[in-house]
């Protein structure tokens, strides 16, 4: 497995970054995924980096060296991701739940796979043309689908979604592959910073007619000054498959490394938190911590009245 891979983060106008991004591999198997910390919640940067280390974790633990069921194993982690910030906000008392986004993919063998849950999207660019978009989980863009049977109303803002991780109902994730990759074919993954600011087909013609080390960056210095001072975190992760040769878009090579051999730029844990431990996802748990939260926030609202 060959692949070349380009990653970009950005402040913007914002007090802090609460995006985040990494990637994972094996000899046979990548795993390349980003979050968006929500705004209006508490510890959005929290709950995007414990969503990726969760991810992280499991893949280590069932990329051996390659996934059995990639779309299982997507939508499980991504709801492992879920539990673990309902056991968070629990475990510390948090009135309300860290919430984020989560744009997840594995490219396993010569197929691709990928979910999400909220509005953090995915690209796939193939020649010239964009081959597959992720549709947000906003009532805006559910609105547009829904057009040409329903009348349109009253529009949303884009920015409401209607489900995203360590929302108190279940998560809503959508998955897709696998669908067979062709070398050159290029995935970008980003944060509604990016696309919020610059236009699909300005995205889909920077990644086509140049290196991801170069279209990357471009595209999220376009972004910042498109939405100025107060510009969102803008989080870019672009890969290659059969990678490029341009040496600066970090081209990797899985074909040396052994069946146990596991790399990753994601953390597998919390610092020493031992609660974020991926074997210690028990049912029983994750029902206690939603029902601790949801007792939690009647607290609050019953003192409020």
């Amino acid at each position: 497995m060959r692949f070349s891979v380009y990653q970009v983060s950005r402040k913007g106008g914002r007090e802090k970054n609460e995006d985040r991004m990494g990637y994972c591999y094996t000899r046979d198997s990548g795993l390349f995924a980003l979050a968006d910390g929500m705004g209006g919640h508490p510890e959005g940067e929290m709950a995007s980096q414990i969503a990726l280390q969760t991810l992280a974790a499991l893949y280590q633990r069932d990329a051996k060296p390659q996934l059995k069921d990639p779309v299982r194993f997507l939508t499980e982690a991504i709801m492992a991701g879920h539990h673990q910030l309902l056991r968070y906000a629990s475990e510390r008392g948090l009135i309300d739940t860290p919430r984020t986004t989560i744009v997840a993919c594995v490219l396993q063998g010569n197929t691709a796979y990928w979910a999400h849950c909220g509005d953090s999207r995915l690209y796939f660019v193939r020649g010239d043309k964009l081959i597959a978009r992720t549709r947000d989980h906003s009532y805006s863009e559910l609105q547009e689908t829904l057009a040409a049977v329903v009348p349109i109303g009253e529009r949303y803002n884009r920015n409401v979604l209607f489900t995203c991780l360590g929302s108190p109902g279940k998560p809503v994730v959508d998955t897709s592959g696998p669908l067979v990759l062709q070398s050159g074919d290029r995935v970008l993954l980003c944060s509604d910073g990016l696309w919020s600011s610059v236009d699909d087909d300005v995205i889909t013609h920077h990644v086509a007619t140049r290196s991801i080390s170069d279209s990357v960056p471009e595209l999220v210095e376009q972004a910042l000054r498109t939405a100025g001072a107060k510009s969102d975190n803008v989080t870019v992760l672009a890969v290659e498959w059969e990678g490029a040769e341009d040496e600066s878009a970090r081209g990797i090579s899985t074909q040396t490394l052994g069946e146990e051999v596991f790399a990753s730029t994601i953390q597998a844990s919390v610092g020493s938190d031992p609660g974020l431990e991926p074997d210690d996802l028990d049912e029983a748990e994750i029902e206690r911590s939603i029902r601790e939260i949801n007792e939690a926030i009647r607290r609050s609202s019953q003192k409020k009245g």
